[in-house]
C-alpha cells in the first residue's frame, strides 16, 4: 500500500525515533509498504518518520541506479534500529534531495565512510563499515531517525536561499507527483 509522505513542517520529522522490538505489530507489512511508497515516489531511501511513524526503521533501494552502478543490482534492504557508530573517511559534497522536501536539492558534505549497527528484518544484528554512495544514503536516512533533515547541514546562506520553498511547504502548498501529508 502506498502511504502518504510527510512533508517539511510535520512535527514527526523533528522527533527522535524510538527503537522497536520484534513484537512491533505488522512490521513485515510496514516494511513492504515503505518499499512500495519509496519506489512509487522515485526515492532511494525512506525513513519511518517520513510516513508519520517515530520508529527506527529505514528502507533503501539502490537498484534503480544499477544501470550505471552494477553493484547496486537488486539492492533492497530494510534497516531496523540503525545507529551510526562512527563517521569517517573523506568529506565529500554531493547534491541531495528528500521526499519530505519536494523540489529542494542542495549540496551536502558527508563523510564517505561510516560504521553502522542495525538489525535486519529478522532482527539479526549487524555491525558494518560502509563506504561511498550507500554511506551517504544511510547518513541521510538515519538523520531522519534523529529528527534531522539534510537542510540542517546547509550553511545559513543556503538556508536563506531556500526559505521561500520551505515556507510554501509550511503553508501546505508543496507540489509533487506522489501522495503527501502536508501541514494544514
Amino acid at each position: 500500500m502506498i502511504l502518504p509522505i510527510y512533508v517539511y513542517g510535520q512535527p514527526v520529522l523533528r522527533k527522535v525515533a524510538e527503537d522497536i522490538t520484534p513484537e512491533y505489530p505488522n512490521l513485515k507489512e510496514l516494511i513492504a509498504n515503505m518499499f512500495e511508497t519509496m519506489v512509487h515516489a522515485d526515492g532511494v531511501g525512506l525513513a519511518a518518520p517520513q510516513i508519520g511513524l517515530p520508529i527506527r526503521v529505514v528502507t533503501i533501494t539502490l537498484d534503480p541506479l544499477s544501470e550505471d552502478y552494477p553493484e547496486f543490482k537488486d539492492f533492497n534492504k530494510a534497516y531496523i534500529n540503525p545507529h551510526i557508530i562512527e563517521v569517517g573517511g573523506e568529506e565529500v559534497s554531493m547534491e541531495e534531495g528528500c521526499l519530505s522536501l519536494p523540489g529542494i536539492h542542495e549540496s551536502v558534505k558527508r563523510g564517505n565512510k561510516i560504521r553502522v549497527k542495525y538489525m535486519d528484518e529478522n532482527f539479526v544484528e549487524h555491525d558494518e563499515v560502509v563506504e561511498g554512495y550507500l554511506a551517504r544514503v544511510m547518513q541521510h536516512e538515519f538523520d531522519h531517525l534523529d529528527g534531522k533533515m539534510f537542510i540542517d547541514h546547509l550553511s545559513p546562506l543556503r538556508k536563506q536561499m531556500i526559505r521561500g520553498k520551505l515556507n510554501t511547504m509550511l503553508k501546505g502548498k508543496a507540489r509533487s507527483s506522489y501522495k503527501m501529508k502536508q501541514v494544514k
